[in-house]
């Protein structure tokens, strides 16, 4: 082995696997067309506001106020109401899951509210999707607010006035929320999936072999090997990229160099990873299936993507630490959503850097194994 890293061994390196690149069709399909497929098809798939929640109506009380209570529901983009059946018992349309909800307004309801008393309406909520609820809940608070201002007699006096403005994604808009989190996992996947896949596919083959039978130190081989598709999947980004503000009007609120400085640590170290599982593995079958492993779950579940980081046990708090996605999500949901600046993203940018040398550490300590006699 010569002495010192030259950069002209790692081009060569790196020319060459452009080579076979442009060569596989599939391989550019993958990271050209997949990204955009995903984003895509998940960003309208996942959607976080529930709509046209079908409702059961029984009106037993059937006066002008009742009437107008129910109105509420009908006008709501969120419900969709239907009056139960004569002699139908309500419940049973949760048992059957035919509703999500029931709502029963006993006899007297327009006289107790004409009268000043309060006036009680029952909702029954299945339970079984408790993040459904949730969600129905929050909305129920809203018409009732909406409804008493509309039927109740005389002005209403509340001690307290309380009103909320959201800072940030001030239209509550959840496809923003997830496409901006969809990025990450698309990206990260894609990453470690092409390095793994093509990588270990040269074991395979013996190619490997060869080349580390050559006089070229371990780091010009991984520069080499990671350079194109460090390239290669930077298009893919700004496609997504793309795709995001046009097809989706997300909006971008922060710094793009900032973003790039993010996508560069988060790339690399996916690179760097997807190449530590070829070396361990050394064939394509077992490098995916480790690659959807240790890519896919982890950033789904444990990123932050869906549930919320805070609201994990504390043993799963502190294992999100060392890893990449639960950094770059904050990086990209920050940017695109708040506008967060440098002092903001120090401790994520840190974390991407850190993990980027331990990996790249792990992968370079493996290579130096296989050069060994």
């Amino acid at each position: 082995m010569s002495a010192g890293f030259r950069f002209s061994r790692a081009w060569s390196i790196a020319r060459k696997e452009v080579r076979h690149v442009r060569r596989d069709p599939f391989t550019l399909a993958t990271a050209l067309g997949l990204p955009i497929l995903l984003v895509v098809f998940f960003g309208y798939a996942i959607d976080f506001n529930v709509k046209d929640i079908h409702m059961i109506a029984a009106d037993r009380d059937n006066t002008r106020a009742s009437r107008e209570w129910l109105k509420n529901f009908t006008s709501s983009r969120f419900f969709k109401l239907e009056p139960a059946d004569p002699g139908q018992d309500p419940q049973s349309a949760l048992d059957t899951e035919q509703a999500k909800g029931v709502i029963i307004i006993e006899p007297g309801f327009g006289n107790d509210l004409g009268a000043g008393r309060p006036a009680e309406v029952q909702i029954l909520l299945d339970g079984a999707d408790n993040s459904t609820t949730g969600i129905i809940s929050g909305y129920l608070i809203g018409i009732q607010q909406a409804a008493w201002k509309k039927i109740s007699s005389g002005p209403r006096v509340q001690p307290l006035s309380l009103q909320t403005r959201f800072l940030f994604n001030q239209e509550q808009n959840s496809r923003w929320f997830v496409v901006s989190g969809l990025v990450v996992v698309v990206i990260g996947v894609l990453s470690i999936l092409l390095t793994a896949l093509t990588v270990a596919r040269e074991w395979e083959t013996g190619s490997m072999e060869l080349l580390l039978s050559t006089p070229v130190r371990p780091l010009e081989i991984i520069f080499g090997k990671l350079a194109p598709y460090l390239g290669l999947v930077l298009v893919s980004v700004v496609m997504v990229y793309l795709v995001a503000r046009i097809q989706f009007g997300l909006p971008f609120m922060g710094n793009h160099l900032l973003f790039l400085a993010g996508i560069l640590l988060f790339l690399c170290l996916c690179l760097a990873q997807g190449l530590l599982i070829s070396v361990i593995t050394r064939q394509q079958q077992l490098a995916m299936q480790l690659s959807f492993i240790s890519g896919l779950l982890p950033t789904l579940l444990l990123s932050g993507f869906i549930f919320p980081i805070e609201s994990m046990p504390p043993f799963f708090q502190y294992l999100t630490y060392i890893l990449a996605p639960r950094w770059f999500m904050v990086i990209s949901r920050g940017l695109f959503l708040k506008g967060v600046g440098l002092l903001e993203l120090a401790q994520p940018l840190f974390m991407l850097l850190l993990l980027n040398l331990i990996m790249m550490g792990l992968a370079l300590k493996r290579f130096k194994k296989d050069l060994e006699p």
